[in-house]
């Protein structure tokens, strides 16, 4: 394990998937060195994890001292982490935990300390994520450039008000599970044609993966979908089933129902 100097740049609070992706991301873009970053993991178990994937970062149960802390933490959990940190002497705090607002960020830190809520999605485990970033009026301006620089290490990070929030963990937040849904419809559509099983997750994958890169590479769905859609041909066909079956309006109908769930836990 590395050795613990007085006062850390950053501590990742909370060692799972998504704070092993972002501290990934932010040695492999150099935006911290590992001997000024920390992990605060409670779970044994996930500290030999972490300690074996990041054998130069310092991994502890104990929060350290430091300057700037992300929580990594489920959601319940966030406010009193948050506490803590301050306590700690971070002057900084970043969570990444849905639902959690601002306000519930604020009367944790109290004054003096600067906040930025987001919301990441999974992809950012790959480097490929989406984070949407907020502050309040009480934090300075300048920690959203701070949360920016930390967040571009696993992706696109957008600035929305927070009254948006809601609607961005329905859309790109919970977004990845439909997608992986679809993915599974597919596989399950393509055996049903009778394609042998064990090529579908292969292709399915790849033709995901190519749509995506090519809907990046040129914009514009609307005209990529009419440009691949021949009257009276195959591809017609199969988009007027999903017409005929409400295909837009359960995507919508999905994303609003996320929406409406964030809405709820960040009251509670």
């Amino acid at each position: 394990m590395a050795e613990n100097p007085q006062n850390f740049d950053l501590v990742v609070i909370g060692g799972g998937n998504m704070g092993a992706a972002l501290l990934g991301g932010l040695l492999r873009e150099g935006t911290v060195t590992a001997d000024r970053v920390a992990v605060v993991e409670l779970s044994s178990d996930r500290r030999q994890v972490m300690s074996a994937e990041f054998p130069t970062v310092f991994v502890t149960e104990s929060l350290p001292s430091c300057e700037a802390a992300v929580l990594a933490v489920k959601p319940p959990a966030v406010a009193e982490v948050a506490a803590a940190a301050r306590a700690a002497g971070a002057k900084r705090v970043l969570s990444i935990a849905a639902g959690i607002t601002t306000v519930t960020l604020r009367e944790a830190v109290g004054e003096g300390v600067d906040i930025v809520r987001s919301m990441p999605n999974t992809p950012a485990m790959v480097g490929k994520g989406v984070t949407a970033i907020c502050t309040d009026e009480e934090s300075d301006s300048g920690v959203l450039d701070w949360a920016e620089e930390l967040l571009s290490a696993v992706g696109m990070v957008i600035r929305v008000g927070e009254e948006h929030f809601d609607s961005v963990t329905g859309l790109t937040g919970s977004g990845p599970a439909y997608v992986f849904a679809f993915a599974e419809a597919l596989i399950a559509a393509g055996e049903a044609a009778g394609l042998p099983n064990d090529m579908l997750e292969a292709m399915v994958t790849q033709l995901l993966l190519g749509s995506a890169s090519l809907l990046a590479a040129e914009g514009n769905p609307r005209g990529l979908r009419e440009a691949v859609t021949s009257p009276g041909g195959t591809t017609a066909a199969g988009l007027a089933v999903l017409s005929e079956s409400g295909f837009s309006t359960l995507v919508r109908d999905a994303v609003l129902a996320a929406k409406t769930r964030s809405e709820e836990l960040g009251a509670n």
